[in-house]
């Protein structure tokens, strides 16, 4: 008989990663919209770790959330209006909360396929980025082929997704890290030009390359001027983040002069017909370049569930290139 219960990371209190702690709770029932996902990875992204300082945008009180926006495994169980998917089916999903655990239900509508060839923790890797990167540089920030791409934390996990899905649709791609070493993977991955910006000024470097279309930034604070300098005009600077600070200061009048536009998103509260939408969106513009190889994941390490905090204390670090992931262990039955 199946157990009723599961492992899952939880947020004992807002605080360090230390108070992510293993415990037992029930396994969800899915809604007749939903599907009960039996999770075999989960991805490890900077909101967790907002999430559980308590400082996400709309989270409220964190006390016993469990983290974890995105996760890849089988279906366990459908709801009953469900309609695409089959018990077993291998699915990648988007999920508000809940993705550290043995088991999430989720939103039939924001469930992809796991593209042919990929593992469950390269396909876990792909929902929260892709999402974010397709709403954001190619639905708010209108990027168009033949246009340049500047991303800020070119190595991160919406680093990697950026340059690559740009330069796979054709734009020119610049791109900033804090080290040679990132700033040599993101040219491996398709990026024509990346500042060490520990080393070197990155709105001087690229102004003498003519400036740029779309500015992805999760920096904010300092950046923010330089990015709208860096811009041409009809430039679309875009937020994902505010890392370095939420103010700052511009001038008014030549956003006006030049056209700009400054936009910016979170994902996690948005509505779930708006997920829906987006996910069909990713499926038929990003799905192709996944299984057509112009787009490959990148994987810096995988702890077990139980390290979550550890996970997370390599994400605080930015030691990282690319994405920490989360395996869990085959779950009770």
């Amino acid at each position: 008989m199946k157990s009723e219960h599961m492992k899952a990371i939880i947020v004992a209190q807002a605080g360090g990663p230390e108070v992510l702690q293993s415990g037992q709770r029930l396994r969800p029932q899915p809604a007749a919209h939903e599907v009960l996902v039996r999770v075999h990875a989960a991805g490890v992204n900077r909101p967790d770790v907002l999430l559980r300082q308590g400082k996400y945008a709309g989270s409220g009180s964190v006390e016993g959330l469990i983290p974890g926006l995105e996760v890849a495994g089988t279906i366990a169980e459908c709801g009953a209006a469900v309609t695409r998917w089959r018990k077993d089916d291998a699915v990648c999903a988007l999920v508000a909360v809940g993705g550290y655990a043995e088991y999430v239900a989720v939103d039939a509508r924001h469930c992809l396929p796991v593209p042919a060839g990929w593992s469950f923790i390269e396909a876990a890797s792909l929902p929260e980025t892709v999402f974010t990167v397709w709403h954001n540089v190619f639905q708010r920030g209108q990027l168009q082929r033949g246009e340049t791409l500047l991303v800020h934390g070119g190595s991160s996990g919406i680093g990697i997704t950026a340059i690559q899905l740009a330069h796979a649709l054709g734009s020119r791609v610049f791109a900033t890290a804090g080290s040679d070493e990132k700033c040599a993977a993101c040219l491996s991955l398709g990026a024509d030009r990346c500042i060490n910006y520990k080393t070197a000024d990155f709105e001087a470097e690229l102004q003498a390359e003519g400036g740029v279309d779309v500015v992805l930034d999760m920096i904010g604070g300092d950046y923010t001027p330089k990015n709208l300098r860096l811009l041409r005009d009809d430039g679309r600077l875009v937020f994902i983040n505010a890392m370095q600070g939420a103010k700052a200061e511009f001038n008014a009048l030549e956003i006006m002069r030049r056209r700009l536009t400054i936009t910016g998103s979170t994902l996690r509260p948005r509505s779930a017909e708006f997920k829906a939408s987006l996910a069909a969106a990713v499926e038929e513009n990003v799905w192709p370049l996944l299984t057509g190889g112009l787009f490959k994941p990148v994987i810096y390490k995988v702890f077990a569930l139980d390290e979550a905090a550890a996970a997370h204390q390599l994400m605080e670090s930015s030691a990282h290139i690319g994405k920490i992931m989360l395996q869990v262990e085959e779950a009770n039955s």
